[in-house]
């Protein structure tokens, strides 16, 4: 189990020179006009100040308000607000006015919801693909899709609304390993996470599947190895590796910081497993150059 036993510095890998350029800004100036969150800067991404400079971002949709309380994450914690119904067309709309062709939606977790959400990502998933964001715009280029979701409880139901929306995309992070599950996501469950991917795959089996995992928690290289055969056991198809930085003091410290070296072998052990596409290293997140990952 991990405890709080403070970790050094980091190491020079982890450093990050910041791009040059003016639209972080207008990344920024217009998801506040359009009154939208997004995860990269409710969870304090170190990728953000990069993506909002390649004029992109992952939007975060059923409010900013999330009912869990996982120990790595940033976002905050609390009693929800009613879900918007505009908020489909504006994240539709934000995007096009981005020029995004593949856009990435996240969310919080609303287990106070009946269908934990579902219904209203499969709006954001008709608004982008219908061209809601722009009507009468002949020149508009329909985007692909991918969503990073919840696990919804485990409800199939709720599941098939969105895999019925068709995303080009389905993602679900198993994000550690078993055995820190209690520490980590102490109101998830592995074999929860893993069913759904499962599920998934039953409900539609041409789906492309996603997941990521952090590494630095604690876990061994032999845990992480299972995880990897879980997930492709599982169904998943895309499997990303990032390194796991503590948000705040109030987090989980980290254990260990990996080396790309490292990382490099554990892209290896998961190509080795079958997945199709591989992302591992430092800065990897699960939304991080998601349009590069599933083109490669």
């Amino acid at each position: 189990m991990c405890s709080n036993t403070p970790k050094k510095g980091k190491p020079a890998w982890l450093k990050k020179r910041l791009p040059l350029g003016n639209d972080y800004q207008r990344v920024k100036n217009l998801l506040s006009d359009a009154r939208l969150s997004t995860v990269c800067q409710a969870a304090n991404c170190p990728n953000m100040f990069e993506c909002f400079s390649k004029n992109t971002s992952t939007f975060m949709i059923l409010g900013s308000e999330c009912t869990r309380h996982c120990r790595f994450c940033n976002v905050t914690a609390g009693s929800p607000l009613p879900l918007d119904p505009d908020e489909p067309v504006r994240v539709a709309r934000t995007a096009h006015q981005l020029g995004l062709t593949y856009v990435v939606v996240t969310s919080v977790t609303r287990d106070d919801l009946p269908d934990g959400g579902a219904t209203h990502f499969a709006a954001v998933i008709n608004a982008i693909k219908t061209g809601q964001a722009a009507p009468g715009d002949s020149e508009k280029t329909i985007a692909r899709v991918e969503v990073l979701i919840p696990d919804f409880q485990g409800d199939i139901k709720a599941l098939d609304i969105v895999v019925r929306a068709k995303p080009d995309v389905i993602n679900h992070n198993i994000e550690t390993v078993a055995s820190l599950y209690e520490t980590v996501r102490p109101e998830a469950q592995y074999q929860r996470s893993l069913d759904l991917l499962k599920n998934v795959k039953a409900l539609d089996p041409l789906m492309p599947l996603k997941s990521g995992i952090m590494v630095g928690l604690g876990e061994t290289t032999v845990e992480v190895a299972r995880t990897l055969e879980d997930l492709f056991k599982h169904g998943c198809d895309i499997v990303t590796i990032g390194q796991y930085l503590q948000p705040t003091r109030a987090h989980l410290n980290v254990k260990k910081y990996y080396s790309p070296e490292e990382f490099k072998q554990l892209e290896q052990t998961a190509k080795k497993l079958g997945f199709s596409r591989v992302a591992a290293g430092p800065f990897v997140r699960s939304s991080y150059n998601a349009q590069d990952l599933f083109n490669a």
